[in-house]
């Protein structure tokens, strides 16, 4: 991988003024459809029960897991409606979603989920389908259903209030940004090629939002694969504050709440990298070990071109837990000095695709999407306290706080 150097920043006064125009986009998107049928943690108050929600992506299903005992309490189905979807597609969203299925390898129903603050409601962003839709966890019942621009509906983030839910519109080359009280689309914002990540700032005044690029195309065509750009958003009126453009696909990443240090996985990188945002320079690169597996993999071969593809910060932001895709282990690192505290391998194959944080940042939990697993790993000692069953091909992990009056009506299923 080459040196990164400096990075291109540009402070943009209207919003995508300087920015590259769409992308593959399919079909407009309508508005929301009733139904027929940021921040890394949250605390739980007024009774609420802190859980750990993980989108299983395959089996179309989210499972809750206590965040304390690490007990799965059970799950919910979120598509139930699929087939039905499928047969109302016209013909271009038909060959739409024909082709991001076979560019992502199968079916992604499920490519991220948030609980609402009173812990009542989940929001999901469907994957293939290119819907987001609202689910009230007491019946299972669909409260509203949106369709999105293009043809996959990406990572999601919720606003601090619960009023707004972010999601990256993928082949649109945009964010769209809902209501979640009835799923109307009240504004988006350009991005990169292909965005990915969003994520609100701790106070709900900003939004992140990075991109990865064509990642069907070989390495050879980095150059043919567009913009690789984290897009700073005025959350209030959706105006881009300002962009910062990449030579290399931006994965997962955790901004600090000082807006300056950010911390990420790049594609084709066996480790990840540190940024100095109020420069524009790279202050790091973390290179960690490859497995033997992951030695003899070519990166044409990397899965969506991640080597390393989930990252978190501890509490104290101190360290770093990375998710070595290609390598099956996740590693707790000092950021400071780039020193190991430990790591956990998993074995061959397990795929680990995610890291997140526990609300009180003393945990990071990895999904491990072909063991159809989480595990939790204590930063303080990079050991790993738990391996949770869960549903098929989990991936997106997020923290949340759900109400237990609820819990009994979520399916005995670990997913």
């Amino acid at each position: 991988m080459r040196a990164i150097g400096t990075l291109r920043t540009t402070v943009v006064a209207l919003s995508g003024a300087l920015l590259l125009g769409a992308a593959l986009a399919g079909p407009p998107a309508g508005t929301a459809q009733a139904a027929t049928g940021a921040t890394t943690g949250t605390t739980a108050t007024s009774g609420l029960r802190d859980v750990l929600i993980v989108g299983n992506s395959q089996a179309g299903t989210v499972s809750f897991i206590d965040a304390h005992t690490f007990a799965n309490l059970g799950s919910l189905n979120v598509t139930a409606d699929a087939q039905q979807r499928i047969a109302e597609m016209d013909p271009v969203q038909w060959a739409g979603f024909q082709t991001v299925t076979s560019v992502e390898g199968g079916n992604r129903w499920v490519d991220d989920a948030q609980l609402s603050p009173d812990g009542r409601t989940l929001y999901v962003s469907r994957g293939n389908l290119d819907d987001v839709a609202a689910y009230d966890i007491a019946t299972g019942a669909q409260l509203w259903r949106t369709r999105l621009d293009g043809f996959k509906a990406d990572h999601a983030a919720l606003s601090p209030d619960g009023t707004r839910y972010v999601v990256s519109a993928t082949t649109a080359q945009k964010a769209e940004v809902l209501d979640t009280s009835n799923g109307s689309v009240v504004g988006s914002f350009p991005t990169g090629t292909y965005p990915h990540q969003n994520d609100y700032t701790a106070d709900g005044r900003y939004i992140y939002n990075s991109s990865i690029g064509v990642t069907s195309l070989p390495q050879s065509m980095e150059w043919a694969k567009g913009t690789f750009q984290l897009t700073k958003v005025d959350a209030h009126t959706l105006q881009v504050v300002q962009v910062w453009l990449f030579p290399h696909g931006i994965r997962p990443n955790v901004v600090e709440s000082d807006g300056r240090t950010m911390f990420t996985d790049l594609s084709y990188l066996n480790g990840f990298a540190q940024f100095d945002l109020s420069t524009g320079r790279q202050v790091r690169t973390y290179p960690m070990p490859y497995s033997a597996a992951g030695a003899a993999l070519s990166p044409d071969n990397y899965p969506q071109n991640s080597a390393h593809h989930g990252l978190a910060l501890s509490g104290d932001n101190a360290r770093v837990c990375d998710a070595g895709t290609i390598d099956d282990y996740a590693s707790v690192v000092n950021a400071a000095d780039g020193s190991t505290v430990g790591t956990v391998t998993y074995p061959a194959g397990s795929l680990p695709y995610w890291a997140t944080s526990s609300a009180d940042g003393t945990l990071c939990f990895v999904s491990l999407s072909k063991a159809n697993a989480v595990s939790v790993i204590d930063y303080a000692t990079g050991r790993e306290l738990a391996r949770v069953p869960v549903g098929v091909f989990p991936q997106r992990e997020r923290t949340g706080a759900i109400d237990p009056a609820v819990l009994p009506d979520l399916s005995p299923s670990a997913g």
